[in-house]
């Protein structure tokens, strides 16, 4: 009996560490190459394709340099203003949501910084739980280590969602505007960055109110942003 115990304690730590190992290998990987897709995306493939067998996703990864500076400002600026200087979780934001998800009794809010909001996307579902949460910051602090803040903005930029179907900087660049992610003017880029909260959402409501107004406040915010 002692025995049994024994393993069912140690198994799922064992197994717990080696998935440990398993996400920091992956991510000292992509310090110097591309990640070709993410949990995320692929989740997201799958319910495109129970619709329509023969969906695809938009998504063509770029670097950094081409990229437009006006994007990269309004994303820090919308998402995480304090991204160059902080060491991947923002606790000040992560305690207002925390208050915020006990007042609805639900866990809504994260209140994820970009560096946590990769994490999930590289490797995590979409579901909210604590669990998950503390997974994502395990991720978080190994993303921070191993790689610079350009090298996880630039991850970021080009593997979030922008739509339906829409992933990274580059095809939300082509499906919004026609144009490519180095060619994005400030106005154009304060609105695709409003859109990532709820992007599947904007996506299908492109005249919202909200959309408007907020772009326009990160309009003005976004020269400020400070860029790793």
């Amino acid at each position: 009996m002692k025995k049994l115990l024994l393993w069912l304690i140690l198994l799922p730590l064992g197994l717990f560490f080696l998935l440990q190992i398993y996400f920091f290998l992956q991510i000292c990987w992509w310090i110097n190459f591309n990640p070709s897709s993410t949990s995320f995306m692929r989740q997201q493939l799958s319910v495109l394709q129970e619709k329509n067998p023969d969906a695809k996703l938009q998504h063509k990864w770029v670097p950094y340099a081409r990229i437009s500076v006006n994007l990269k400002r309004a994303v820090i600026s919308s998402e995480d203003d304090g991204f160059s200087e902080h060491d991947g979780v923002d606790w000040d934001a992560m305690q207002k949501a925390y208050e915020k998800n006990q007042k609805k009794g639900k866990l809504k809010y994260g209140g994820s910084t970009i560096t946590q909001q990769l994490a999930k996307n590289l490797f995590l579902s979409g579901e909210r739980s604590y669990l998950r949460k503390g997974q994502e910051l395990i991720i978080t602090y190994m993303l921070e280590l191993c790689m610079s803040k350009e090298r996880i903005l630039e991850i970021y930029l080009n593997v979030v969602e922008w739509g339906v179907g829409v992933f990274g900087a580059e095809a939300a660049s082509q499906h919004y505007y026609k144009i490519s992610a180095a060619a994005l003017g400030p106005a154009q880029a304060a609105r695709l960055a409003v859109m990532l909260p709820k992007p599947r959402f904007f996506d299908t409501h492109t005249g919202s109110v909200y959309l408007q107004k907020r772009s326009e406040l990160i309009l003005k915010r976004m020269n400020s942003a400070e860029l790793p």
